[in-house]
């Protein structure tokens, strides 16, 4: 069992950065590619990034590429979104998941359904003004 506790939502004017935190309970944090998810009202649940279980390799959607970084401390059992040149569009809540780090033919496997991932978080708010 894992539990997920974002953090870092807020209010940005257009332009501006924030950072997201995922804390993770537990002891085998590497072994679970982390995800970062947002949702904005009356929208499906849409994938935003994904990291590996060692943090060396990572998958960003194509809406946030060049912008968004996502990282993990894994000594810290967390995960980060830092988010640059925020646009209006960004304005959703934000959801950290887990999913068991799986490989095929030595390649990492990048869940981006949110059907795949077996943990969530609460959520936090990142609302973007123009």
């Amino acid at each position: 069992q894992v539990q997920l506790v974002e953090s870092g939502g807020g209010l940005v004017q257009a332009g501006g950065s924030l950072r997201l935190s995922c804390a993770a309970s537990g002891r085998t944090f590497s072994s679970y590619t982390m995800g970062w998810f947002r949702q904005a009202p009356g929208k499906e649940r849409e994938f935003v990034a994904a990291i590996s279980g060692s943090g060396g390799s990572t998958y960003y959607a194509d809406s946030v590429k060049g912008r968004f970084t996502i990282s993990r401390d894994n000594a810290k059992n967390t995960v980060y979104l830092q988010m640059n040149s925020l646009k209006p569009e960004d304005t959703a809540g934000y959801y950290c998941a887990a999913d068991p780090v799986k490989e095929y033919g030595g390649r990492w496997y990048v869940p981006s359904l949110s059907r795949e991932y077996d943990f969530w978080g609460q959520g936090t708010q990142v609302t973007v003004s123009s």
